[in-house]
């Protein structure tokens, strides 16, 4: 069965998704993020179609403390964040979870 990549946040972050030909997605305003972001983002994460939740790295700020463990420990679908801090070391985890090594590991001789 083939999954699909899933994207939620605002509608500016959902729009360029939107025109690649993502047909997934939860657009939220930033007024409606704290009551309206967890139960999307539950929703993406218990739909069998969605293999990848894409989500811009600050909106898991807005995230309840379950959510977002949630989140964190996902691993189908599993959850890529973008923008934001993150850095090397966020997507070398979220690497790390979705295909269970750590491919950046260096070898210790």
């Amino acid at each position: 069965m083939s999954q699909e990549i899933a994207v939620i946040g605002s509608p500016d972050f959902t729009a360029g998704f939107r025109l690649a030909g993502v047909r997934r997605f939860a657009s939220i305003s930033d007024e409606d993020k704290p009551a309206e972001l967890d139960s999307a983002v539950e929703e993406m994460l218990t739909d069998d179609d969605v293999g990848i939740v894409v989500m811009h790295d600050e909106d898991l700020d807005h995230l309840s403390r379950q959510v977002r463990q949630e989140v964190e420990t996902s691993v189908e679908p599993v959850l890529v964040t973008l923008g934001g801090t993150a850095g090397s070391g966020g997507l070398r985890e979220q690497i790390k979870r979705a295909i269970g090594i750590d491919l950046m590991e260096e070898d210790q001789e």
